[in-house]
């Protein structure tokens, strides 16, 4: 097991397991927050449209532990969110809102995610867990 590990083998195929159920629930969340594929393959940190339109068709192959960590922070972004805000519109409006906090600077949560990249995510996740436990 060790040499499997180091080589990658058994992780690969735990990453090509979660790679659909995940794709499959952050386009869910992409259609509920109206983020447009442009700011989808940039959140995801794709190569480009090409591939973000494969993995809406299903083809998972080429799915990188970078992208499933990138789709872990959406998670837990949108699952802080609908702690947060009981009412479903509240919770999903927020990413697309100006933000007037010092972390957003007016900017909404969106623009960050796609303009930080997994900074980015981290920064609203870490915002929103901060909220929750405040």
């Amino acid at each position: 097991m060790a040499n499997e590990a180091r080589s990658g083998g058994r992780w690969m195929t735990i990453e090509r397991e979660m790679a659909g159920p995940g794709l499959r629930t952050f386009f869910r969340i992409c259609e509920k927050w109206r983020v447009p594929p442009e700011q989808q393959v940039l959140i995801l940190g794709c190569r480009d449209r090409t591939t973000l339109d494969a993995w809406q068709r299903g083809d998972y192959a080429e799915v990188s532990g970078d992208v499933l960590v990138r789709i872990s922070y959406v998670l837990g972004i949108y699952k802080a969110l609908h702690t947060i805000f009981p009412d479903e519109r509240n919770a999903d409006g927020w990413v697309t809102a100006s933000n007037n906090a010092p972390l957003f600077a007016g900017r909404s949560a969106i623009e960050l995610m796609v303009e930080g990249g997994v900074a980015g995510l981290v920064s609203v996740r870490s915002y929103l867990d901060a909220q929750l436990n405040s």
